[in-house]
C-alpha cells in the first residue's frame, strides 16, 4: 500500500487535457506517489468535467482547475494535438493555467511543452518536447530555443521533458532535486526503472538513410554503403562516380545536405547502432566492422551522436545484455540541465 501524504507534502496537481495520454498521466502519481508520501499527488481537469483520453477510455480526475491554485507544482501531461490546438490550445487549459499562483513549479511531458509555449512561458527560454515534433514546434514558437537532443530541460520554475518515458526521467529529476539521490534511488528502485539515463534523445532518433538515385552521387552511396568496412577516401568515390572531387563533393552536398565524410560517419554510427543492438561481438570488432580505425574512434563517435558509449547503448536497447566488453567506458553524456 502507498503510504499517505506526510503533513506539508509538497503539492502536486496533474492538468489532464482533453486527449490526454493515459500512460503519461499516470507517471507523475507512480513516480512521485512513491516518495514515502513526500508529495501529495492528485489530478485535475480543466472544467471540473471528465477528461477524455487518446485511447478508448475517459478518465474522470477529482479536481476542477481550482485545485492548480494550491500546487507547489504543476505538471502537463501530454494529449494529442491537432494544427488548432497545437498553436491556439483550448481556452479553458490556458484560463486553468492562470490559476496557478507565482513561485510554483511548471512541468511538462512531451506535447504538454505546446500548451507552456502558448501560454508565453517558454519565450526566450531552453526547452525540450518529443523529437519528432521539433521541427513542427519551432515554427510555432520561434522564441522558444528547442533542444531536441536532450531527456528534460530545467529551467528551476519550469521544466519541459522529452515524449513518453521523458516523464519518467523528470519526475525522478524533482525527487533527485527536493530530496536527493538516495531517496531517487529509492524512487527508481520501487518503480523499476533506471535511475538515471546517460544521453538524450539523439539516441532514439531514427535517421533514414536517403533513397540513392540514378543519377548523381547516388549509385556511389550504395557503393559506398556495401563498403563500409573499409577506408574510403573522398578521391576513390568521386573515382567511382566519374566526377572531380570538387564536382563530387558539391554534388553529394546538394543531394544529401552532408559533406561525403560526414555522411559517411552517420552511415558507420547507424550499422555499429544495428551490430551494437543484434550482436555480441566486442566494441572492438563492432569498430573494425563498420570501419573506425578503433574502438576509442567509435566511442567518440557515438558519444558525439548518441550522448552513450557503446556499452551503454547496448545495454540499453538489448533485449538480454551480453557479456561486458572487457574495456571499461566513460561517455561523455549530454547534460539535460
Amino acid at each position: 500500500m502507498r503510504p499517505a501524504p506526510r503533513p506539508g507534502a509538497h503539492k502536486v496537481v496533474v492538468l489532464a487535457l482533453d486527449g490526454v495520454y493515459p500512460f503519461e498521466l499516470g507517471i507523475p502519481h507512480r513516480v512521485l506517489g512513491s516518495a514515502d508520501g513526500r508529495y501529495e499527488v492528485v489530478s485535475a481537469s480543466a472544467d471540473g468535467r471528465p477528461v477524455r483520453t487518446d485511447a478508448d477510455l475517459t478518465v474522470t480526475p477529482g479536481h476542477g482547475p481550482e485545485a492548480l491554485a494550491g500546487a507547489d507544482t504543476v505538471i502537463i501531461p501530454p494529449y494529442a494535438l491537432s494544427a488548432a490546438s497545437a498553436a491556439a490550445p483550448d481556452p479553458r487549459a490556458l484560463a486553468a493555467l492562470s490559476r496557478v499562483r507565482p513561485g510554483a513549479r511548471l512541468v511538462s511531458i512531451c506535447t504538454g511543452a505546446f500548451l507552456l509555449a502558448a501560454a508565453g512561458l517558454l519565450d526566450g527560454r531552453r526547452a525540450t518536447t518529443h523529437w519528432a515534433l521539433t521541427d513542427y514546434f519551432q515554427e510555432l514558437f520561434p522564441r522558444v530555443e528547442l533542444d531536441a537532443d536532450v531527456l528534460f530541460v530545467d529551467h528551476g520554475d519550469v521544466l519541459t521533458s522529452a515524449g513518453a518515458a521523458g516523464g519518467v526521467d523528470v519526475c525522478l529529476h524533482l525527487v533527485r532535486q527536493d530530496h536527493g539521490s538516495e531517496v531517487a534511488n529509492q524512487v527508481a528502485r520501487c518503480c523499476v526503472v533506471p535511475p538515471y539515463r546517460d544521453g538524450g534523445q539523439a539516441q532514439y532518433i531514427e535517421r533514414p538513410l536517403p533513397p540513392p538515385s540514378e543519377a548523381g552521387t547516388g549509385p556511389t552511396r550504395d557503393w559506398a554503403l556495401r563498403r563500409l568496412h573499409q577506408p574510403l577516401s573522398l578521391d576513390e568515390l568521386a573515382a567511382h562516380a566519374a566526377m572531380s572531387t570538387r564536382t563530387f563533393a558539391r554534388r553529394f552536398r546538394e543531394e544529401t545536405g552532408l559533406s561525403p565524410g560526414r555522411w559517411l560517419t552517420r552511415q558507420r554510427l547507424r550499422h555499429a547502432r544495428r551490430l551494437l543492438e543484434s550482436s555480441d561481438l566486442p566494441v572492438e570488432r563492432v569498430a573494425h566492422e563498420v570501419g573506425f580505425a578503433t574502438a576509442t574512434s567509435l566511442r567518440r563517435h557515438l558519444a558525439a551522436e548518441a550522448g552513450v558509449a557503446p556499452s551503454a547503448y547496448r545495454r540499453t536497447f538489448r533485449a538480454a545484455a551480453p557479456a561486458a566488453d572487457p574495456v571499461e567506458e566513460t561517455p561523455r553524456t549530454d547534460s539535460a540541465h
